[in-house]
């Protein structure tokens, strides 16, 4: 029975058809076809974030044939066989049709082909084997991976063992996946598999690592995910083993940040926040944020002006972090939510003063300065930051005895 994808505006707009008719013109009406995400989230109905393609066209040719319909390309990654298309300024990766030559856990060397059915056989899951053709015809030449998208089973293609040896990553991809598009038990093959070979994801790059796990904490309920990887001893080997995976779970319910997810399965301790942090190279940004979080615990029914101290001294992220904390914690829900809304609607002000406002009365550069300016500060905080009266507070200081 034929299956076709209906509805699909990405399918029918005029940037993917030109794409399509630009390869079609080189090699033919069936040399290209949609690939992966975009066609398994079509069967699914879920967003379509980026559109791929898998052609026998060899990278050369599709640059020429991408160029002949005045359209512009990317070599993304020619000697693995991809080009980005660029149609009405929308990105379309475009693959050549490939077959492993050797594999080491890590990267595959790959020769090109034109046989479809091989470069079916070297994806990872069944359901990210499908193809469809410009018309929207679904191609699934492992004959299962339809009906799985619809069940939400996430089964590798061909044997377990085998396709994780080729890439450890894969291991990782599995409970990404199950955590996206699972639904129900789990296929058992699949996880003896990501079972048995474990230690395998040590030998992966923390870039990959650190990637793919926040892909799967962004998941809408990674926590089925998480508590396989924790079972398999997997979640131990890319983060530090956390006691419990209670705060993470409670987490899940309150906000949908991958980062405050991880922050979750961290140990709550600045330095071993910083060193997990660094031992999955994540971005400062994600770094700082993180240890942050733990830095300081944060009590959700402090006053306003006991909460607007926080945020000018800590910053609003680790304010709202510290109080998602809390509130994975057990504080009071009420409280909690009535802090987040007042560090979401108060914009901490500038210092309203600096060294020219003292030189301008009178004080002569120095260390003085620095000083005086701190006493500012601190008495101006303590009276919720009042946006008046700054000049008689400096006088004041000025002429106060030490």
């Amino acid at each position: 029975m034929s299956r076709v994808l209906g509805g699909q505006d990405w399918l029918t707009a005029s940037a993917t058809r030109a794409v399509m008719a630009a390869l079609a013109a080189a090699g033919g009406a069936d040399c290209a076809r949609f690939v992966g995400g975009c066609v398994r989230n079509a069967v699914l109905g879920a967003p379509i974030d980026d559109v791929d393609i898998a052609t026998v066209l060899t990278p050369e040719a599709v640059v020429k044939a991408l160029k002949a319909a005045g359209l512009k390309s990317v070599p993304t990654g020619m000697e693995h066989g991809t080009v980005t298309a660029i149609s009405e300024r929308q990105p379309f990766e475009i693959t050549t049709l490939r077959r492993d030559v050797s594999t080491d856990g890590r990267r595959a060397t790959v020769a090109f082909t034109d046989d479809w059915a091989e470069d079916a056989a070297r994806r990872d899951f069944r359901l990210n084997a499908l193809y469809a053709d410009t018309d929207g015809l679904i191609l699934d030449p492992t004959g299962a991976g339809y009906e799985d998208a619809l069940a939400g089973r996430i089964v590798f293609v061909g044997e377990p063992e085998q396709r994780i040896r080729e890439d450890y990553l894969r291991i990782l991809r599995f409970y990404r996946f199950f955590a996206w598009y699972g639904r129900g038990a789990p296929d058992a093959a699949a996880v003896a598999a990501c079972v048995a070979l474990a230690e395998g994801v040590e030998r992966l790059s923390a870039e990959r690592v650190s990637k793919e796990l926040l892909k799967l904490l962004a998941a809408p309920d990674p926590r089925a995910a998480v508590r396989l990887m924790d079972q398999a001893g997997v979640l131990g080997r890319v983060a530090p083993q956390p006691e419990s995976l209670t705060l993470f779970e409670a987490m899940v319910e309150v906000s949908a940040d991958p980062v405050l997810r991880l922050s979750a399965l961290l140990p709550d301790d600045a330095e071993a926040v910083r060193a997990a942090a660094l031992k999955l190279r994540l971005s400062n940004a994600q770094r700082d944020r993180l240890v942050e979080a733990v830095a300081e615990r944060i009590d959700p029914t402090m006053s306003e002006a006991e909460a607007r101290v926080a945020i000018w001294r800590a910053g609003r992220q680790a304010v709202e972090d510290r109080l998602y904390r809390a509130w994975a914690s057990g504080a009071d829900v009420g409280a909690v939510q009535r802090r987040l809304a007042l560090a979401a609607a108060w914009t901490p002000p500038k210092l309203p003063v600096g060294g020219k406002d003292l030189a301008r009365l009178g004080l002569a550069p120095g260390p003085q300065t620095g000083r005086l300016l701190k006493a500012f500060e601190d008495g101006w905080i303590a009276d919720d930051f009042p946006d008046h009266g700054h000049e008689a507070r400096l006088k004041a200081l000025m002429v106060r005895p030490g």
